[in-house]
């Protein structure tokens, strides 16, 4: 069975995953298979690390990763925001590796225009992101993040825990930044694709998953109230159009 990668985005690591692999597991049953949740450089367990100035030298560290791990490939990898990136990455770079892409909340060079790609209203918490002291800083990035933070508050003292036990750097968020503004990808790459996005998405204009699943002919859905952080706000729904994707006849059942 084709283990699933799990990618998450700027400045976040694999526990800001929460419930959702728990969740995943249990919707997909066997589909599922090994769920693997790799970090970036720069966050989570590689938080000393010096995050890449490109999403595919960030990519290629998760190859590394998971291959020093023993998990070989093929995976499919479910992916948010730059992790969406690093996914896209993967596949034009070493398609044979990678058997589906789910691509939750993301945006695209030359696709989607900026003011589509970070909503004007989330440069406030960028800025947070650099200079604020953590507490306040993770309330910012779950107001940003989610369309219903105060269902979610219970993961504010998780977060900071986080946050406090691997610190990202001011200086690998920018890095990390950087290299989301730099990426560029015009045509689709091999493996089949699912795109999923959010009509409350406060940080991304879910436009701009539309028009990439448009403009690649792929297979698209919206979560009509869900934020950025779909898993969060709606990870049930994300399991079953990930399940409803696998019928397909590529997918090995």
């Amino acid at each position: 069975m084709t283990p699933w990668v799990l990618l998450r985005g700027l400045s976040r690591e694999a526990r800001h995953w929460g419930d959702f692999p728990a969740t995943f597991r249990d919707r997909l049953g066997r589909a599922a298979g090994d769920i693997l949740t790799p970090d970036l450089p720069g966050n989570g367990r590689r938080y000393l690390e010096t995050s890449p100035l490109a999403v595919e030298a960030m990519m290629e560290a998760c190859r590394r990763d998971l291959r020093e791990q023993g998990r070989a490939p093929p995976y499919h990898v479910l992916a948010l925001s730059l992790g969406g990136m690093v996914a896209l990455a993967w596949a034009r770079r070493h398609p044979e590796e990678c058997r589906g892409l789910v691509l939750v909340s993301t945006s695209l060079r030359p696709h989607n225009p900026f003011h589509q790609r970070l909503r004007p209203g989330a440069w406030p918490v960028l800025l947070k992101l650099l200079l604020a002291e953590p507490a306040r800083r993770e309330a910012a990035i779950l107001r940003l993040t989610s369309a219903d933070p105060e269902a979610h508050r219970q993961v504010l003292p998780e977060w900071l825990n986080y946050a406090l036990e691997c610190p990202v750097s001011r200086r690998n968020t920018l890095r990390q930044l950087l290299a989301a503004a730099r990426f560029s990808m015009p045509d689709k790459p091999p493996p089949p694709l699912l795109i999923l996005a959010g009509g409350g998405d406060r940080m991304v204009d879910p436009r701009c998953s539309e028009t990439l699943a448009r403009a690649w002919a792929v297979d698209f859905a919206l979560h009509p109230t869900a934020g950025h952080d779909l898993p969060l706000d709606a990870g049930a729904w994300v399991a079953g159009e990930v399940l409803g994707w696998l019928k397909h006849p590529y997918a090995d059942h």
